[in-house]
């Protein structure tokens, strides 16, 4: 596991405890040496262990491996390619645990016969060093980019099964991805706000503001022949620019319904700026869409916009609230 945050540090420790040998990786100096003095603890309402399992910073580790799942954040994607890349076995293959289309980046690096596509929307959170909470069940996800069933994407379907007994195996694995990229851009203008998650979709002020990024995305995606994928709530077809209102709102209402069961009340976009005081992933996950958008002549000036108000927001330019997301629904 490259990358033993949140996301990385829930599939390790899980995957851990039912026995799969299990190195992790991670930058973060403070978190590597609480795993290797107390293990790794899970907390939080659906599991509460805590698996010993070996971890390095990147300087340290030997040796190379068959399976490398890369979970570091999007913008660190090309760096943590790079670093892995000398211990990545000839036949072995990285997996992305990632938001975005990173799988792009990491193919451009190890090639794309040692690439496997992967999609979460799990609920976790990284609380202090050794310490991840596992808040929320979500969807679990993979698939080879080219969408062929081979015997190595059948393995590690089984292996997540260990982690999510309904995780998915895939042949339209960059359906799933950009499904993703429109409930993700629905989540960044979430996090213009503090407002959990479900409040702010079920807020019906800017309910127009969520349906109009979605529809941009799947807009983007239908002009590169991807047909999106449908998930936690989450209806593709209820943001296509033929959809009536009351279908967008229905997907809408599914995906209130779906955060309010977790624990997970805030996006991780929004722990970045307000807890971890950093800056979020938004040129990494959402300036490719508008830079595919126009490759295909589909403009995507609200993903733009959102962009740009996130950048304000990191640099305190503007604060994280409804003032704030109001410039964005103003461009709607």
């Amino acid at each position: 596991m490259w990358g033993a945050g949140a996301i990385g540090g829930a599939l390790g420790a899980h995957l851990a405890r039912s026995g799969h040998e299990v190195t992790l990786v991670d930058r973060v100096g403070e978190h590597v040496e609480a795993i290797r003095s107390g293990g790794l603890r899970i907390t939080g309402p659906l599991a509460e262990f805590t698996a010993r399992i070996l971890a390095f910073a990147p300087d340290e580790l030997a040796g190379t491996f068959e399976h490398i799942v890369l979970a570091v954040k999007a913008q660190d994607t090309e760096a943590a390619t790079r670093a892995l890349a000398p211990h990545l076995g000839a036949d072995g293959y990285v997996v992305s645990a990632q938001n975005g289309l990173n799988e792009l980046v990491i193919k451009g690096i190890v090639g794309d016969a040692r690439t496997i596509g992967c999609f979460v929307n799990f609920g976790a959170d990284y609380l202090e060093p050794g310490v991840i909470q596992y808040a929320g069940r979500g969807a679990v996800v993979v698939g080879e980019i080219d969408g062929r069933v081979t015997p190595r994407l059948v393995e590690l379907h089984r292996a997540l099964r260990d982690f999510e007994d309904r995780a998915v195996l895939t042949t339209n694995i960059w359906g799933y991805l950009w499904g993703k990229l429109g409930y993700g851009a629905q989540l960044f203008a979430t996090a213009l706000t503090n407002d959990s998650i479900a409040d702010a979709l079920a807020d019906p002020a800017y309910r127009a503001v969520y349906v109009e990024l979605a529809r941009e995305v799947m807009r983007v995606a239908r002009a590169r022949d991807v047909t999106p994928e449908g998930f936690d709530g989450f209806d593709p077809s209820a943001f296509a620019p033929e959809a009536d209102a009351a279908r967008s709102e229905r997907s809408l209402d599914e995906m209130v319904a779906f955060n309010r069961r977790s624990a997970k009340t805030h996006s991780g976009v929004w722990r970045d700026i307000a807890v971890r005081k950093r800056r979020t992933e938004a040129d990494a996950q959402l300036g490719p869409i508008v830079k595919l958008g126009a490759e295909v002549n589909v403009p995507t000036p609200l993903v733009a916009r959102l962009i740009e108000l996130m950048h304000d927001v990191e640099e305190g330019r503007r604060p994280q609230g409804h003032h704030t997301l109001e410039l964005l629904k103003g461009a709607v």
